[in-house]
């Protein structure tokens, strides 16, 4: 059944009129039609039941039903620190970190970043990867959206946290599996870009309290880091 964000209070007897890039993804795309179920949330708590009202050109007005209240989050509170990659790249692992479960996204620009969006420009990819975090939940039945934070310095990422902080790194002689162990209800990860964190960014998360961990004998590519690490995190502790 298609699923819808709205950023905005839903209230079942209402009605609600989808924002209008949805409105023509719905329209063009999936080719809904008036009687239509759909399902709504707005990551504020559990879901709710809709049928399409009237449609537009433009608009489709959506009568909101009875609220549900289902949660699909993870078990175990991930959070995930990114080295920006170019392109694709970035989208690809907000998107699929998405789908396993990850809690909060924290991109840092590192000093092999071959991306580095500056000011207005970092605000606006702030801005598309919270827009791909939220495309990821109505694929994937979230009900809650992961936040994607401010771009900030490698150094800067470090100050604020508490959970279990594991570095991914290649040259580190602990498997991730072992770093796992003492893993309980929330971990943190850090994930390089695609030449990897510096020997001074390491040093930098050391400091922080993060264990270096590797990911077998294999050199991982950026976008393919970060995943296996959340997909193993759900074989160890999580849901899977």
């Amino acid at each position: 059944m298609p699923r819808f964000y709205i950023d905005a209070p839903l209230r079942a007897g209402s009605s609600c009129a989808l924002p209008e890039e949805a409105a023509h993804h719905a329209l063009h795309v999936l080719r809904l039609r008036g009687g239509d179920e759909v399902t709504l949330f707005n990551g504020r708590g559990g879901e709710y039941a809709g049928r399409i009202a009237s449609l537009g050109k433009r608009e489709l007005l959506i009568d909101v039903l009875q609220h549900r209240e289902v949660e699909r989050e993870a078990p175990l509170h991930m959070v995930l620190v990114q080295g920006v990659s170019s392109g694709e790249r970035m989208d690809f692992t907000i998107r699929k970190a998405v789908e396993l479960g990850v809690a909060a996204v924290r991109p840092v620009l590192a000093a092999a970043s071959v991306a580095r969006p500056k000011g207005e420009r970092a605000a606006a990819r702030r801005e598309h990867w919270q827009k791909v975090a939220i495309s990821a939940c109505e694929q994937c039945g979230r009900n809650r959206i992961p936040e994607v934070r401010e771009l900030v310095p490698v150094q800067e990422a470090l100050k604020h946290d508490e959970s279990r902080k594991i570095l991914l790194s290649p040259r580190a002689e602990l498997r991730f599996s072992a770093a796992c162990r003492k893993v309980e209800t929330a971990v943190t990860i850090a994930a390089g870009p695609e030449a990897g964190f510096n020997a001074g960014e390491e040093a930098a998360f050391l400091d922080a309290g993060y264990v270096p961990a590797k990911l077998g004998a294999r050199v991982l590519r950026t976008e393919t880091a970060a995943l296996a690490a959340l997909a193993a995190l759900n074989a160890l502790r999580g849901d899977f």
